[in-house]
């Protein structure tokens, strides 16, 4: 397992990239949970320092995990900023094998030994289900069926992030985003084909966090 300890430089994170999966991987047990955020944090830099805007999204995504984390159980708010740390990361052009990034970044993950809840929120996140149907890799999508990785509390609350973040990371509106969207992958791409399935159930996730976030209270300075 890796750890804060023993995590090498961001010059000399490649390593990490090839080196094979550990028994636990990186995530570490519950105990950690500093430590897995750390990691993920650092994998997205090395990853997705090529692509300025997507890394710049990322943080976006993570901070807006970070403040709807409390309406999660403590032990599941680290996997859920973790999980959207590397949501994108599939986008790195040396991890694509698909062609699909949610399901690329699961798999190089899973191939490093990441606690399977990260990786079947990156698999799953923000509607990727029905864009890997029209795609045909829902048979490659069903290896991350961790429970709660497409569905529920844990999955709301990532999609309300990614879809509540723009492009650069900025705050933004479901219409705008789902327009950015469009705009930029053009009605030919799988995302946009299937909107009419995917954003109605992006819109609920995203409805059902914010009311759980409404019955969420702030967590008390010091307590």
């Amino acid at each position: 397992m890796q750890t804060a300890r023993t995590r090498q430089p961001a010059r000399d994170l490649a390593v990490v990239r090839v080196a094979p999966p550990g028994p636990t991987g990186p995530l570490g047990p519950p105990a950690l949970p500093g430590e897995a955020v750390r990691e993920a944090r650092a994998v997205a830099g090395q990853l997705l320092a090529g692509d300025p805007a997507r890394l710049s999204h990322t943080r976006g995504v993570a901070a807006t995990a970070s403040v709807v984390a409390r309406v999660l159980p403590p032990a599941e708010r680290p996997v859920l900023v973790a999980a959207a740390w590397l949501h994108d990361v599939g986008y790195a052009p040396e991890l694509v094998r698909h062609g699909y990034h949610p399901l690329d970044g699961a798999r190089w993950l899973a191939d490093r030994g990441w606690d399977a809840r990260v990786v079947g929120l990156v698999a799953h996140h923000s509607g990727a289900r029905f864009v890997a149907a029209h795609l045909r890799l829902a048979r490659e999508l069903a290896d991350f069926g961790v429970p709660g990785s497409a569905t529920g509390p844990l999955a709301d609350a990532l999609a309300y992030a990614d879809q509540r973040t723009g492009r650069l990371g900025e705050p933004v509106d479901l219409d705008a985003r789902f327009a950015e969207v469009h705009r930029r992958q053009g009605p030919g791409s799988a995302t946009v084909r299937v909107s009419g399935v995917r954003e109605p159930a992006l819109r609920a996730a995203v409805r059902r966090t914010e009311e759980r976030l409404a019955r969420a209270p702030w967590p008390v300075p010091g307590a």
